[in-house]
């Protein structure tokens, strides 16, 4: 019995200090890691084109409710233009197993989005930033740390209004400011990312 305890605690103990394996996602503090994808025209995208620059990261599925009301509501396109007066990037990505280009393009145009949406349909970036729901966010500081991920507001019904908390919003106005990250994580809600079985 005491050699059969003694083993449990060692597996736990293993299972406590094992490094995460790859693409198990990312954490706040850690060096934001590099990728490549292809823009819904084919042309080649990676984080590393946006060095010493605030980038932002948004997981989108078209057909999801969650993300339909935020475009209804313009909340991404709005944030993009503001804090592109700012130097920030907003990179979208698309996980969703069965959107190809043409569909992301589709809906680019659709929304009139004056930024790009990048196709992940492999899921491989998804999986490497730990992507949950859609929305989900991540906000890479200007030296390529990872200072913000999850939600884009504290509203996931959608009917706080005036009220809701941009949780992007003020970490962005704090990178900008040159200040720490002061909510730096909270809970992404949305659909699940529908990767790729």
């Amino acid at each position: 019995m005491k050699r059969m305890i003694n083993a449990l605690v060692y597996v736990a103990i293993l299972a406590v200090a094992a490094p995460a394996a790859a693409g198990d996602g990312v954490a706040v503090g850690d060096v934001a890691p590099n990728f490549t994808l292809l823009d819904t025209a084919g042309a080649e995208v990676s984080l590393s084109d946006f060095e010493r620059k605030v980038v932002v990261l948004e997981w989108l599925n078209p057909d999801c409710p969650y993300v339909k009301r935020h475009y209804k509501a313009e909340t991404m396109k709005t944030l993009a233009a503001t804090y592109g007066d700012k130097g920030v990037v907003w990179l979208t990505i698309n996980s969703t197993h069965y959107m190809d280009a043409e569909a992301n393009a589709k809906f680019k145009a659709a929304n009139d989005l004056p930024y790009t949406i990048l196709v992940d349909q492999p899921g491989k970036v998804g999986h490497l930033y730990g992507a949950k729901t859609t929305p989900h966010m991540y906000i890479i500081d200007a030296q390529g740390t990872l200072v913000y991920m999850g939600a884009i507001d504290d509203d996931p019904s959608g009917n706080k209004g005036e009220s809701a908390v941009n949780y992007v919003v003020k970490a962005l106005d704090e990178v900008v400011a040159g200040h720490a990250v002061t909510t730096a994580e909270t809970k992404p809600y949305g659909c699940s990312v529908k990767y790729k079985k």
